[in-house]
C-alpha cells in the first residue's frame, strides 16, 4: 500500500465529509467531496464539469489544479481528483453557493491583509506575535522566535547573494549547522520530537532557539567577513559556524549535567501553561 493511501483521512465539515490525503508532504482534498459539501450537489462531477465550462480559466489551469492521487474508498483504492490547499480555493471561487461565501470572504481579507503588509512590514510581525499569543506562547518565547526569524533570513539572504541556487542548497546548508549545532539533522530532530509536518523551531524551547540562532547568527558572520562565495565555501561556514554554537551547547551541557537536546514539543500543551521538564 503506498505511503499516500497510509495517510488517507477523512475531515468533516458541517457532518459532511472530504477526504484528503498526504501527497509532496502536503494535504490534499478530494475535489468532489469539496464540491458535494458546498453546493449540495448530488452529482458533483457533472458539477465540476458545469464549473469548468462557465470558467474558462478554471478550465486553462485546471491540469495544475486536480492531480490524481489514490484515496481509500469504500470498494477500496481508487485514484481520484485532488487539489491542494490553493488549488481548492481557487475551485471554491468558481462556486456560486452561499456555502462557499465564508472561504471567499476570508481569502479576500487575507488579500487584503498582504497588501497591508507589503506597504507596511511591520503589520505582518505585529500579525505573527498575535498568533503565537493566541497558540499560548509566553512572551519570553515569542520574543525569542521573533528574533529567530529575523536571523534567519538575514543568512537566507546572504546564501542567495553568495551562490545558494535553490531550495534544496538552503536545506543543505541548514542541516549542515543543525548537525554541527545539535547533532542531528532537522528531520531526524523532528522524528525525535514526534513532529511531522510541523515547524520544527515553533516547538523548541528556549534554549533550543538560542543555540539555533547562535550556528546561523555565527555563519552569517564568518559569510561576510570572508566574503564567502560559492555553494562549497558557504556549506564549509555553515558547519564551522554550527560547531560554535554547538561547542557552547555542550559546555552549558556539562554544567547542567543534561542534554539540551529535547524531545519535548509544544502539540499537547500551550507553551505557557508547561512545566519544562529536564531531558536527561
Amino acid at each position: 500500500m503506498s505511503e499516500e493511501m497510509i495517510s488517507t483521512k477523512i475531515a468533516v465539515f458541517k457532518g459532511k465529509r472530504v477526504r484528503k490525503t498526504i501527497h509532496n508532504n502536503e494535504w490534499w482534498f478530494v475535489i468532489e467531496d469539496v464540491v458535494r459539501v458546498l453546493t449540495d450537489s448530488v452529482q458533483p462531477a457533472g458539477y465540476i464539469k458545469d464549473m469548468r465550462r462557465r470558467d474558462s480559466e478554471l478550465l486553462k489551469g485546471w491540469v495544475q489544479i486536480a492531480t490524481p492521487l489514490l484515496v481509500q474508498t469504500d470498494g477500496g483504492p481508487q485514484k481520484i481528483n485532488c487539489a491542494n490547499t490553493e488549488g481548492i480555493f481557487r475551485i471554491i471561487q468558481s462556486i456560486p453557493s452561499p456555502k462557499a461565501e465564508p472561504f471567499k470572504r476570508w481569502l479576500a481579507k487575507v488579500g487584503y491583509e498582504r497588501i497591508q503588509e507589503i506597504e507596511d512590514p511591520e503589520l505582518g510581525t505585529k500579525r505573527t506575535r498575535a498568533l503565537y499569543k493566541a497558540k499560548g506562547y509566553s512572551d519570553d518565547w515569542i520574543e525569542k522566535r521573533m528574533r529567530g526569524i529575523v536571523i534567519r533570513e538575514e543568512l537566507t539572504n546572504e546564501w542567495q547573494q553568495r551562490g545558494a541556487q535553490d531550495e534544496k542548497d538552503y536545506e543543505i546548508l541548514t542541516s549542515e549547522i543543525s548537525k554541527a549545532t545539535f547533532g542531528v539533522t532537522p528531520s531526524q530532530y523532528k522524528e525525535l520530537k514526534g513532529l511531522k509536518r510541523e515547524n520544527l523551531r515553533d516547538h523548541m524551547d528556549d534554549f533550543e532557539l538560542i543555540f539555533t540562532m547562535l550556528g546561523e547568527r555565527s555563519t552569517t558572520e564568518i559569510h561576510r567577513n570572508e566574503d564567502s562565495k560559492g555553494f562549497e565555501k558557504l556549506e564549509a561556514d555553515a558547519k564551522v559556524g554550527g560547531e560554535i554554537a554547538g561547542s557552547a551547547r555542550r559546555q552549558l551541557e556539562k554544567k547542567l549535567g543534561r542534554s539540551l537536546v529535547s524531545k519535548k514539543n509544544f502539540l499537547n500543551k500551550p507553551e505557557n501553561t508547561k512545566k519544562l521538564s529536564k531531558n536527561k
